[in-house]
């Protein structure tokens, strides 16, 4: 990854930030904390690190991205759109009073660009694991990629998963979790002590490494240092819940709150973008 490639992903997260907080705020979409915190992450993939376009998914030997964070959506929803990877227009499909553009992805069927339909924490994790399985099975040379919050952690599904990806050498499986230190109801390790990740996911059997979750060269760089790994690998990203609005940083207000009129402006002053 080079220096052009990484100033036009933070154009392009930036530009999302400001469709993401705006959506929140005109359409009164919750969860805008989580979604800001996750965006690089989301960004990173779609914009560098896969290829996939409206004709990847009529074949099943895509890389596949599954976002097990459901209630990011919003962030997934507004990234899809800038890739083209939608077949409708999504501010108007907002704008709806039945939609099924929500609070979290819905059934592949409504839109195809979606892997899975999440929400129940550590659901799209056992279902990535399903994926990650039949590309062995199928002997099929592409990956899976999953994305996680950190409160997801406290589901005893996805230890169990974990345990069943590393007894099956699922070195296909890539994990980024969404480490920003905070759950619906408060900070994450007063509610479930989940401190050294690195070495408990080691002891599960997974490739594990800790990084900025903000910067593009160190989300590539975990990748490439794990490129001949023969298991599956976890990359817990530190993030800040709010990530680009000074004002929303660190705050767990924003899993619930949307924009006034007044915190919209000065968000997107801040983001330096206008529409």
């Amino acid at each position: 990854m080079n220096k052009a490639n990484i100033c036009q992903l933070e154009r392009i997260a930036r530009e999302l930030r400001g469709e993401i907080v705006r959506n929140s705020s005109f359409n009164k979409i919750p969860h805008l904390g989580s979604c800001l915190s996750v965006l690089d992450i989301l960004v990173y993939l779609y914009f560098y690190k896969t290829n996939l376009k409206k004709s990847s998914f009529k074949t099943h030997k895509r890389d596949k991205i599954v976002l097990s964070k459901g209630h990011a959506a919003p962030a997934l929803f507004w990234v899809l759109n800038k890739k083209k990877l939608l077949n409708f227009d999504l501010e108007e499909e907002y704008k709806k009073n039945i939609s099924f553009v929500g609070e979290h992805p819905p059934i592949p069927s409504e839109i195809n660009s979606i892997e899975a339909a999440t929400g129940s924490l550590g659901h799209g994790f056992s279902m990535s694991i399903g994926m990650a399985l039949s590309n062995k099975i199928n002997n099929y040379d592409n990956s899976v990629y999953t994305v996680l919050g950190d409160g997801e952690l406290n589901e005893g599904v996805v230890w169990e998963g974990s345990m069943f990806a590393s007894k099956n050498r699922l070195n296909n499986l890539t994990v980024f979790v969404d480490f920003n230190k905070w759950q619906a109801t408060g900070r994450s390790e007063e509610i479930l002590d989940i401190s050294n990740l690195v070495k408990r996911w080691h002891t599960f059997g997974w490739d594990a490494i800790d990084i900025d979750g903000h910067s593009f060269s160190s989300l590539d760089n975990a990748l490439n240092h794990f490129k001949i790994s023969h298991k599956p690998k976890i990359i817990i990203c530190n993030t800040i819940k709010g990530k680009g609005v000074s004002f929303m940083e660190d705050d767990n207000n924003w899993h619930y709150r949307t924009p006034n009129k007044s915190e919209l402006d000065q968000a997107l002053k801040e983001l330096e973008v206008n529409f």
